[in-house]
């Protein structure tokens, strides 16, 4: 837990926590209502089928996680100098290309793994990140199946905590030979070159999640050790990758391009392109090494 100390204009951190840790968990209760087909807490409505009328637990869930999270920030904090975008809001929030004009951005994506809560593999996950002039400073990562809220504050540390507040600390894996490590790849999202890249990098073993907070959640825990993104116009936007990034780097890991480039968000396109690294951080610079080398030979026209 970090100490009490200022964060966002004079406001103090452990009161901004609070509300977050409050928010969160009544953000698991929504989603486990939709996901379980009860009735939604809080007087959202239930979700509706296509043939009722409706769009379905997918859209049901994510308007009303997204909603209770944002009218909770802007109600506590009615005065704060920061901007809010998400998933839901970005048609209302970016035009032609230009990014939101605010040193701090409240970056949220309300259900992260759609595919996964619609197949029932509870690999799904709430991110939020506060971004400071471009880079993620705090991230909460939200797990409601297993009951696990993540956050990470650059600087302070990062933690897990269950609904009761007890508190586990990140445990990385001790791996540190290439051929030993263990990767975290996508269930929904592989292709080929994906696949070669695994190969090319000699990598010990894969595992197959669902959301990228999910993903990060095993390196946390020290069951996996590298996650790869690796793609090009379809590629994971800012909320999908802010606030996993904030705890991932808050823990001591590492979250770059594969050039060692920092991600950079709010810039006017909300695409996260290229390749991606996000490891322990032992041999972050080996792994990028390998993995930009390895692209040169894969693809030698893609941007990483």
């Amino acid at each position: 837990m970090p100490s009490n100390s200022e964060f966002v204009a004079g406001m103090n951190i452990e009161v901004l926590l609070a509300q977050l840790r409050s928010l969160c968990w009544g953000a698991a209760d929504i989603l486990l209502s939709y996901a379980r087909g009860e009735e939604p807490p809080f007087g959202f409505p239930k979700a509706l089928s296509v043939e009722d009328g409706g769009e379905g637990p997918v859209s049901a869930a994510d308007l009303a996680v997204n909603s209770w999270l944002l009218d909770g920030l802007e109600k506590k904090f009615p005065h704060a100098n920061w901007a809010l975008l998400s998933e839901e809001m970005v048609k209302e929030n970016l035009f032609d290309g230009n990014k939101i004009n605010t040193e701090w951005l409240w970056i949220l994506d309300p259900l992260d793994g759609t595919k996964d809560f619609l197949q029932g593999t509870g690999e799904y996950a709430v991110h939020l990140a506060l971004v400071k002039d471009q880079s993620p400073l705090l991230g909460v990562v939200l797990l409601p199946e297993v009951e696990e809220l993540w956050i990470g504050v650059i600087g302070l540390g990062a933690w897990c905590e269950n609904r009761k507040g007890s508190i586990t600390r990140p445990s990385f894996s001790k791996r540190k030979l290439v051929s030993e490590l263990v990767m975290v790849a996508s269930r929904n999202h592989r292709d080929e070159r994906l696949e070669t890249l695994i190969k090319t990098l000699g990598i010990g073993s894969t595992k197959a999640v669902g959301s990228v907070g999910c993903k990060v959640a095993t390196i946390l825990r020290g069951e996996t050790d590298l996650y790869v993104s690796l793609s090009g116009k379809s590629a994971p936007k800012d909320w999908d990758m802010a606030a996993p990034e904030a705890v991932l780097r808050a823990a001591g890991g590492d979250f770059t391009h594969a050039d060692q480039r920092s991600l950079i968000y709010n810039n006017g396109d909300l695409r996260q392109e290229g390749c991606i690294l996000a490891s322990h951080g032992f041999i972050h610079s080996l792994l990028c090494d390998k993995a930009l080398n390895s692209m040169l030979s894969i693809d030698p026209n893609f941007s990483v």
